[in-house]
């Protein structure tokens, strides 16, 4: 079994169906990214539970980029950038603390001690 992304005309996925497995050939069709493009008329692209392909699962809202072939995740907070590995990134380095665990506070633009161990 194998999943698939629908995107609309920004490259936004719209939905994730599961589908044939890329080997798997049916009454003689064997692309099966084309097929459900085709039956759908929609852009369809492979994606995978696994991470084995195109960064990440996809799911309805994250950003396909094309000439990378990887699924960019929703930004999570406004002040986020993404960085050079489409990753988004907070616009202060959060701290590194074996004995807690910090949460983004978007309101100061800072990581606030969530708890502490």
């Amino acid at each position: 079994m194998a999943h698939y992304a629908f995107l609309d005309e920004n490259n936004i996925v719209t939905q994730v169906i599961v589908g044939r497995n890329e080997n798997e050939v049916v009454q003689g069709i064997s692309d099966w990214e084309t097929h459900y493009a085709n039956f759908r008329g929609q852009p369809c692209i492979r994606t995978s539970y696994n991470n084995n392909i195109r960064k990440q699962f996809a799911q309805p809202g994250f950003y396909y980029d094309s000439i990378r072939d990887e699924f960019v995740s929703l930004k999570p907070y406004d002040s986020w950038i993404l960085d050079a590995n489409n990753d988004w990134k907070a616009p202060v380095d959060k701290p590194a603390i074996e004995t807690g665990e910090y949460r983004w506070d978007e309101a100061t633009l800072s990581w606030i001690l969530f708890y502490n161990l």
